[in-house]
């Protein structure tokens, strides 16, 4: 039975990664492996959706001045910033969802229940999640440059970013703010945009999944009425508030990091969590 004590520690763990580019979804799982919890449950998976919907709310508080005056200041430029984001979220869709037919239906071919969410729980999997994205946060900041090619996010941008941000939807430990910010960083893009863009895009993202989440949380409990509704969604709630300070936090601490240069220590970090994960694994195997 899980805690609210235990919620506490998820949801702190959460929301100071999340808005970091190290993949807090890891953390998270690594920290339910310690607590003998299940991640690839229904009710896990729920669980980190919510925290996820905490930090999303951080992300619109913080950064809801920069989006009005660099994407709300007149319907041109909303209009624009819209297509770009819509552009991203469909390649996203298509990547997110072609992958999540083909591992089901080959990969787990014959496994009961075969569902994405069975992944969460492969710790070497995510080790091997959190080496790829630290590599590549690595190159992106050795490539960082101080003067941008470009000013502004285009259409290509926008596809190729939406690209790589579906490939990171299977997979916890693929950071998806450290994938998708150092792909834009590698095509010459400036850190304040595909901060503010990278954010924009998990906003979009984060209720389809809070959609699907639900569904399979509903569908593997039999419910009788309102109060078994709330029991199920009670936790994820209480975190979710806890997330949303804790993630505006870290938000206060990423953008400093941008900012100054450090990008690169951010792949380091998650080339070091990719150890421990998988640590972790040999202790409770």
């Amino acid at each position: 039975m899980l805690s609210y004590f235990q919620i506490l520690i998820l949801a702190l763990i959460q929301g100071a990664c999340e808005l970091l580019p190290v993949s807090s979804s890891a953390h998270v799982i690594a920290a339910e492996k310690l607590m003998g919890l299940d991640p690839s449950s229904p009710e896990m998976t729920m669980l980190l959706v919510l925290l996820h919907t905490g930090t999303m709310f951080a992300v619109i508080v913080y950064f809801w001045k920069g989006w009005k005056r660099d994407y709300f200041g007149s319907k041109a430029q909303f209009q624009w910033f819209a297509i770009q984001v819509i552009l991203a979220t469909i390649c996203t869709g298509i990547v997110g969802y072609g992958l999540k037919i083909v591992i089901e239906k080959i990969f787990m071919r014959g496994a009961e229940h075969a569902e994405i969410e069975n992944l969460f729980s492969n710790l070497p999997l995510i080790a091997g999640a959190l080496t790829a994205v630290g590599l590549l946060i690595i190159y992106a900041g050795l490539r960082e440059q101080k003067q941008p090619r470009h000013a502004d996010i285009q259409p290509q941008h926008s596809f190729w970013i939406g690209i790589v941000q579906g490939l990171c939807l299977p997979f916890r430990g693929f950071s998806r703010s450290g994938a998708t910010i150092s792909t834009g960083l590698i095509l010459g893009l400036p850190k304040q945009k595909l901060e503010e863009f990278s954010f924009a895009l998990a906003v979009v993202l984060t209720p389809p999944i809070i959609a699907q989440e639900a569904h399979r949380l509903i569908k593997a409990h039999a419910l009788s009425g309102p109060n078994s509704v709330l029991h199920l969604f009670a936790p994820g709630l209480v975190g979710m508030v806890l997330s949303f300070v804790a993630g505006l936090l870290a938000l206060k601490l990423l953008s400093r990091w941008l900012e100054g240069g450090r990008w690169k220590f951010f792949g380091f970090y998650c080339l070091a969590a990719a150890a421990g994960v998988l640590l972790i694994h040999f202790k409770v195997k």
